[in-house]
């Protein structure tokens, strides 16, 4: 089987559904914001603050290029690595990208107590992840496969995707 690609949205349920995943699947997990934070030395907060979201976007394809050339591996990318096309073409050569997909309102229950979502210090986070993802809803959409994690445990999304990432 082909490397697992989890992409979509912040609060989807990537990092635990990665996690499952990985040990289902006897692959390593990786995670692209915790890859980012570990090559730069601080946290994707800090280098949005320092930086801007460009030069994160910069940084975060360059390791996702990296990260694309592991085998047996499942791969917990940022909610907006989906962002450029760059990053969707590396993640495909060797993977299937899954999208894990959930409501404005479950994004935000799901979020709420994380102070470490940059692009959700706002005043109206519930407004915001919805334009946040009308945005992004065309780019998360070109993915081999679409999830919806709502009222699913971590356990049954894996078991979905493994499921449906076989013929692929």
């Amino acid at each position: 089987m082909k490397n697992i690609v989890l992409t979509g949205f912040m609060g989807t349920g990537k990092t635990e559904v990665g996690r499952i995943l990985a040990q289902r699947l006897s692959y390593t997990l990786v995670d692209a914001d915790t890859e980012i934070e570990k090559e730069q030395k601080t946290t994707i907060t800090e280098i949005f603050k320092q930086y801007g979201e460009p030069k994160f976007r910069e940084i975060e394809s360059d390791v996702i290029k990296r990260l694309s050339e592991m085998e047996k591996a499942v791969i917990s990318t940022g909610g907006g690595a989906v962002l450029k096309q760059e990053n969707m073409d590396n993640l495909r050569k060797k993977g299937v990208i899954i999208c894990l997909g959930a409501s404005p309102e479950t994004i935000l229950k799901r979020t709420s107590n994380n102070n470490d979502r940059p692009l959700l210090q706002v005043d109206n986070p519930l407004q915001k992840i919805k334009e946040l993802f009308e945005f992004r809803r065309p780019y998360y959409e070109k993915a081999d496969i679409m999830i919806d994690t709502e009222d699913k445990s971590p356990m049954e999304v894996a078991d979905e995707i493994i499921e449906k990432a076989k013929g692929i």
